[in-house]
């Protein structure tokens, strides 16, 4: 006997039912990105390896996924390094391209590649897969879709307030009530590191204090002392995991706690001038929330950062997220080109629209009327009636055989099709139809204007 098909880990097939909201959801966020100024555009599944390594950090490396080189590609492999057996030196011989891990790098690539065809500033978006090597549990997966907005060419903080309200546009039509928006500011964490005399340990301090909603505060702090951050420097850190209130009151406690530090006061700055924005212009559904311990741990952030989390009632990670980056172009050569871009996890959202039932009738894309077949000359009189229905936009088929009545009705049940239609001599020689709606069980007879009229 045969072994039963798998697919890989982390991977997911999905049913007609589950496309169509999926659509849904994608079709949501294009049509508020296209609202917004936002244009398409689409980069390759994969990247050369050197345009992905090294941009994310050390734990973003460890996720990328390899392709190797086609052909016999131990070939240019030495011998002495074969024996070593370290997987870091020999990857680069044996893979030279990877599966991108996110839309944001291959976006910088994009940007420098065309700049001379890019009237700047540029705002793009671009709805695709991307890939991760990560440890797959629920809302998290190895092969799942990214939908992300970027602006480059813009250091305004006019962006950062319409990046507040599109996340709260697109969660409000989706339906999705008490989603709250986080913020912080990279150049308050530097603050932090700079206040308690750590600048150097920078990136050990936020990618440790990224995992606080996920680990807790001691298992925080015992990784950054593993990191080498002083127990004296923790303890003057140590208020920002009490800062409570509103934004204003978290806005007051940090200007204490980085009073002796530049970096920190622009930061501050840069979050005041936001809140008072959008206070003149209040969200419909979400609502913005300072998070002081947010550092979301990608090394390319250098201004604000954004997280949106789901409802409380909905136990699950994050559903969306971006921030500032000042110089991301000039990892590729383009200098003092400054972004900042958003994204929607797709998957997640999904989740919790499904969770909370959010998914409207008209998500389920489905075949609204079946035409029963009872022969050649009446699949015949059917099939000139669905080519008006689908001129109508009506989603209409013909089942293809004629088989027993019973057979076809049931087919119509299974996949909740709301109506069918009879056409059998009978009908022919009156030019009109037999509609039945399946729910109620009625019956109509009735004109192909009519009919279209009905089923509409």
């Amino acid at each position: 006997m045969a072994q039963k098909p798998t697919i890989p880990k982390g991977t997911r097939d999905f049913s007609p039912s589950e496309v169509s909201k999926r659509n849904y959801i994608i079709e949501t966020i294009k049509s508020h990105f296209q609202y917004f100024g936002f244009q398409p555009i689409e980069t390759p599944s994969f990247e050369n390896s050197e345009t992905l390594m090294g941009k994310y950090g050390e734990e973003g490396d460890r996720l990328i996924f390899k392709i190797l080189n086609s052909g016999d590609f131990l070939k240019k492999v030495k011998d002495d390094l074969y024996s070593e057996k370290d997987s870091l030196k020999i990857t680069p011989k044996i893979s030279e391209k990877a599966l991108r891990y996110d839309l944001t790098v291959p976006f910088a690539r994009y940007v420098v590649q065309h700049q001379n065809e890019i009237e700047f500033p540029f705002k793009r978006y671009q709805i695709q897969p991307v890939w991760r090597a990560d440890r797959p549990q629920k809302g998290r997966f190895r092969e799942f879709y990214q939908c992300d907005a970027d602006v480059v060419g813009s250091k305004s903080l006019w962006q950062e307030v319409e990046f507040v309200q599109l996340y709260d546009a697109i969660f409000s039509d989706l339906g999705l009530k008490d989603v709250t928006i986080k913020i912080n500011n990279r150049k308050i964490l530097s603050g932090f590191a700079e206040v308690i005399g750590e600048s150097d340990k920078l990136i050990d301090f936020t990618v440790a204090l990224d995992k606080l909603d996920k680990i807790g505060e001691e298992s925080v702090k015992k990784e950054m002392l593993e990191k080498g951050i002083s127990t004296e420097a923790l303890q003057k850190i140590d208020p920002i995991f009490s800062l409570q209130g509103t934004f204003a009151e978290k806005i007051s406690g940090l200007k204490n706690i980085l009073a002796d530090s530049e970096e920190g006061k622009k930061g501050i700055e840069e979050l005041e001038f936001i809140q008072r924005a959008i206070e003149e212009m209040p969200l419909q559904t979400a609502s913005l929330d300072l998070d002081v311990t947010l550092a979301r741990g990608l090394n390319y952030y250098t201004g604000a950062i954004f997280e949106v989390a789901a409802p409380e009632k909905v136990k699950m990670g994050s559903i969306g997220g971006g921030g500032r980056y000042d110089d991301l172009t000039g990892i590729f050569g383009l200098k003092n080109m400054s972004g900042i871009g958003i994204s929607f996890g797709l998957d997640r959202i999904y989740l919790v629209l499904e969770e909370l039932d959010l998914f409207p009738n008209e998500a389920q894309q489905n075949t609204t009327v079946l035409f029963i077949n009872f022969g050649e000359k009446e699949a015949l009189y059917a099939m000139k009636a669905i080519k008006k229905l689908r001129a109508a936009e009506v989603n209409a088929e013909l089942y293809p055989d004629e088989a027993k009545m019973k057979k076809q009705m049931n087919h119509a049940n299974k996949r909740d099709i709301p109506f069918v239609v009879l056409a059998g001599s009978k009908e022919i020689e009156s030019e009109l139809f037999t509609l039945k709606n399946m729910k109620s069980g009625e019956q109509f007879s009735v004109s192909v204007a009519d009919l279209i009229g009905k089923v509409k």
